[in-house]
């Protein structure tokens, strides 16, 4: 597990800057602001949890197999039903446990986003005993008690948010397990008032938990309710349905809890607040979603504007999914305007998150046979795979710690500064850098990368993988891994395109500078600058390869030195730096 080297530095740094850290009493709509028991301004800074609860097939690396039941029956027709429910049972013990909450909050997050699934509290109406009563569940309830108590006691606030509600309540499927073939939440009455009761079970049972931040009571809603061509509700004009049902459940947790926010969202993925407004209660928080799309005032001015007419807070309560760049980006853009925020997600199978689950070997034969790449792994390899990821490799102790990630979030939108990724000494004999553990830092000022961010929702084109590797770290630089060197490497470097180190230097001296490269083209060229001056720049030689190029002297002064490798021209791949006295 990589550790995260700035905690302490950054926790200061965040409440320096924020003084909002720490949860005090119930939380409330006051104007256009969040404010706690104090009247004390609150800017909540979370994280959402999704994939514990409920399971998204992207974060299990399983491309198309997208909703939870639809892995669940796949696992089944592998393990069978009662392999099947020790996996999910091991998988909700393992997911999300103290550890992570303690992390968070160490690392200077102030809240905590539960996406909920319904099935998890009460049984589908399909199976109900008895029609039109509810059977509670306690084992979604005594996870939230936990969560809760894990959150308290770290001054968390936890915001309880119905990911899926009965029935399903959009045309993206995954988001909330929607059975297509069962009637949704908007075409079943009966769905709608287990939506309710469900809420005043959760509002009585919280009513007097000042941890809990408040209630996000739909997530997501994607729906066309005036023209069935439009699946999501982007052109939905009067929104009567999502409207009806935001009322009838704010009336139901008012009935038992008169002290918590209530959090809602707009149809076509929590953005489109047509016919929806006015608001009907005086402690409503309206949220919008942003994914994918420029972080310009112009890119939030709506919800501004509603902000401001309707005289109540905003909190973007998910976005992510992106680069650090894009990170940093949107998370100064909100906060600039008094808005908090809850990235998305905490973990998944992937690296551009906190946290990054790393499976065991078998579990990949699983997905390769799912995608039809692979034969059918037997019973025995398939529940040990998958019971060795749900004991194992989920639980925060054998999770990757993105510390990249981390500081994008909470560091970088307040700093220009950079800091070191690892330690780079050298001593009098010199010392060897990995090319890959390049400074963390704003782009611009650790590192400079052509393509850096995924902003496919605002161009219309297609998405851009920021990091073509997707492996290690999350900036725009691109990272593959070479497997007979067991060691990750810098490719796709084009022109223009620059890495920089933090390095102690034991002694003031010249030193050799090298570099371990790979070129496809003889016209490479690769330069290195010390402490803004350069120094040297050589051709490199074409090779399939890695090979040892020696590009110069340079001299280093002793203590903190920034060494910057720059390319004029690219075409090369980069796997480190070596330096080493001059006798």
């Amino acid at each position: 597990m990589i550790c995260l080297r700035p905690i302490n530095w950054l926790l200061f740094l965040l409440i320096v800057i924020s003084g909002v850290a720490q949860a005090q009493g119930y939380l409330r709509a006051q104007g256009q602001h969040i404010v706690n028991e104090r009247g004390e301004r609150i800017l909540l800074r979370g994280v959402g949890l999704g994939g514990w609860m409920l399971q998204e097939g992207y974060m299990l690396r399983l491309g198309n197999l997208g909703q939870q039941h639809v892995i669940r029956a796949k696992i089944e027709a592998l393990v069978g039903a009662e392999a099947t429910a020790a996996f999910y049972q091991a998988w909700l013990a393992n997911h999300t446990t103290k550890a992570d909450i303690d992390a968070m909050a160490r690392w200077g997050f102030n809240s905590v986003r539960l996406p909920m699934h319904y099935n998890l509290y009460t049984l589908p109406v399909e199976q109900e005993p008895v029609a039109g009563q509810d059977t509670w569940l306690e084992q979604g309830f005594a996870l939230t008690d936990q969560l809760i108590a894990w959150a308290r006691a770290n001054n968390l606030y936890v915001i309880l948010d119905l990911h899926a509600a009965p029935g399903g309540q959009g045309n993206d499927l995954p988001i909330s397990d929607r059975n297509p073939d069962t009637p949704s939440l908007w075409q079943s009455e009966a769905n709608r008032q287990k939506t309710i009761a469900l809420w005043r079970k959760l509002a009585q049972r919280y009513a007097n938990e000042p941890a809990v931040g408040g209630y996000d009571i739909i997530n997501e809603p994607n729906w066309g309710f005036e023209n069935p061509e439009d699946k999501n509700g982007c052109k939905e004009t009067q929104n009567q349905p999502l409207r009806q049902l935001l009322v009838d459940i704010t009336r139901a947790i008012r009935e038992v809890d008169d002290k918590h926010m209530i959090i809602i969202e707009g149809n076509c993925w929590g953005n489109n607040y047509a016919g929806i407004l006015p608001p009907w209660d005086k402690n409503l928080v309206l949220s919008f979603h942003k994914y994918w799309n420029y972080n310009q005032l112009a890119d939030i001015q709506g919800h501004l504007d509603l902000r401001e007419k309707y005289n109540m807070p905003l909190w973007l309560g998910e976005a992510g999914e992106n680069s650090n760049l894009w990170f940093t980006d949107a998370i100064r853009l909100v906060e600039s305007q008094g808005i908090g925020w809850a990235w998305w997600p905490l973990k998944k199978i992937g690296f551009n998150n906190p946290l990054e689950i790393q499976p065991n070997a078998d579990y990949w034969k699983l997905v390769d046979y799912w995608q039809g790449k692979a034969e059918r792994p037997t019973p025995a390899v398939a529940k040990k795979a998958l019971m060795q990821l749900a004991t194992h490799d989920l639980r925060y102790e054998h999770n990757r710690i993105h510390t990249d990630v981390v500081d994008a979030m909470l560091r970088q939108p307040h700093s220009a500064m950079t800091i070191p990724f690892k330690a780079h000494r050298i001593t009098r004999r010199g010392g060897k850098i990995a090319a890959v553990d390049f400074d963390v830092g704003l782009s611009g000022h650790a590192y400079w990368d052509k393509d850096s961010a995924n902003y496919h929702v605002s161009t219309g084109s297609e998405r851009m993988p920021w990091n073509r590797g997707r492996v290690y770290r999350n900036e725009g630089v691109d990272i593959a891994h070479d497997d007979k060197r067991k060691a990750y490497y810098v490719n796709h470097i084009e022109a223009g395109e620059w890495l920089e180190y933090t390095i102690e230097v034991d002694k003031a001296a010249h030193y050799t500078i090298s570099a371990s490269v790979r070129a496809a083209v003889a016209e490479s060229r690769l330069g290195v600058r010390v402490n803004q001056v350069e120094q040297v720049e050589q051709a490199l030689a074409a090779s399939a390869d890695w090979y040892n190029q020696v590009l110069g002297v340079v001299e280093l002064q002793q203590g903190t030195n920034k060494v910057r490798v720059q390319t004029s021209t690219g075409g090369f791949e980069l796997l480190s730096l070596g330096i080493g006295a001059v006798r």
